[in-house]
């Protein structure tokens, strides 16, 4: 071998090496820059919602639900006995605002007479003068107009008396509904299904329970309250929070209704005051490692587990034992649930029923990351040192 060869052979070996040698400190750089952001990118993540979120456990969260569910459902078979006592054999009370008709043959002076009832209650007529009307039946009320005739004017006065509008007994019906808004009860025997009838009906976009907060006795211009405090184009969306916040509906699930037998309740005798709430089903967003993340619409009986499936899975560096579902109630509030997805998979852990606004986070285990990203270091390498060539002379 001559000069010019072992030049030529120390010249190219020096180029390899110092090709290597400046090349790995990139390489380095790159695989360690790739882990330090995920890495703090997920650190940054816990913080902020251990700092926002209160952490319960899925299987407590199950058993609130149920708890809850429970004490619906008493709420509800207690308000349906107490209303259903009201109901038997019971005419509707008039009240303030209401239009009343009255007709009384052979006095002109009222003959067709359509005249409203004031807010205190009373009603102002020729020849009969000032009735307090509150609490009376259309029964009640065209039997005094009569005896008050009898006594002092018309001898066996025919009055015929009827209510053109029912101001005072009005109900509200918003949310996912075709025509939300106030509608009057036409008689005590009227219920909550009556009303969402009235309303048209729920929209496809509709959620599968309803929101009820039923009026005591006290408060019959609850519903006109809420009504007239929220904007127009409101009402078709999901319940104000400002109005749940004080409030504690009562929930009549109306997906499994066999199962539960909560399909009774939409035939609960509706009161003026009442509000019926239809929430949009809404979505679920999915975020972290899994397939496919992104928005998923809840339809009905979508879990926990089920989202996940829908999105295409997890990942590998995804730490199945410690997926994150957050959730906000009405007040704001949020909590953070921690589950396990093989546990649920084994049944050994429950599954959570998704609600619109959940949020569920697939987080990286930080063993798993690591390995991830040495793998796509090393792919990377083994990829680039393929189609890279070095010239040998």
């Amino acid at each position: 071998m001559n000069f010019k060869q072992l030049l030529r052979r120390a010249t190219s070996g020096e180029h390899r090496e110092k090709t290597m040698i400046s090349s790995a400190p990139i390489w380095i750089l790159r695989v360690s820059l790739f882990l330090l952001i995920n890495g703090c990118a997920a650190n940054s993540q816990t913080v902020d919602k251990t700092a926002t979120a209160e952490k319960v456990d899925v299987a407590q969260a199950v058993s609130a639900a149920k708890a809850q569910e429970k004490n619906d459902l008493e709420r509800l078979a207690a308000l349906w006995e107490t209303r259903k006592k009201e109901s038997n054999g019971s005419e509707y009370p008039i009240g303030p605002g209401d239009v009343i008709e009255v007709n009384v043959a052979g006095v002109e002076e009222i003959k067709n007479l359509t005249e409203r009832i004031t807010g205190d209650g009373t009603l102002v007529l020729p020849f009969v003068g000032m009735l307090q009307v509150n609490g009376m039946t259309d029964r009640t009320l065209r039997a005094e107009i009569r005896r008050r005739l009898e006594t002092n004017y018309v001898r066996n006065p025919q009055v015929s008396l009827f209510v053109k509008e029912f101001r005072s007994r009005q109900v509200a019906v918003i949310g996912a509904v075709q025509k939300p808004g106030l509608y009057n009860l036409t008689s005590s025997a009227d219920t909550i299904l009556s009303m969402l009838s009235q309303a048209g009906g729920t929209t496809t976009g509709a959620a599968e329970r309803i929101l009820f907060i039923p009026a005591e006795p006290a408060e019959p211009d609850k519903a006109k309250e809420v009504i007239a405090a929220m904007p127009v184009q409101m009402l078709s969306q999901n319940p104000s929070p400002l109005i749940l916040k004080n409030t504690e509906p009562l929930v009549i699930a109306l997906n499994g209704v066999n199962r539960t037998g909560q399909e009774i309740y939409l035939n609960m005798p509706a009161r003026p005051g009442d509000i019926v709430m239809i929430p949009g089903a809404g979505e679920a967003l999915v975020q972290g490692w899994v397939a496919k993340p992104g928005s998923y619409k809840i339809t009905p009986g979508l879990t926990l587990l089920g989202v996940v499936a829908a999105a295409g899975g997890t990942t590998f560096p995804a730490d199945e034992a410690a997926v994150e579902l957050i959730r906000t109630n009405a007040a704001g509030h949020k909590s953070k649930m921690i589950a396990d997805l093989d546990a649920i998979k084994s049944g050994a852990s429950p599954d959570l029923a998704l609600r619109e606004g959940d949020v569920v986070d697939v987080v990286p285990s930080s063993p798993k990351l690591w390995a991830y990203g040495f793998y796509k270091f090393f792919t990377s390498v083994i990829s680039v040192g393929a189609s890279a060539s070095v010239p040998i002379r």
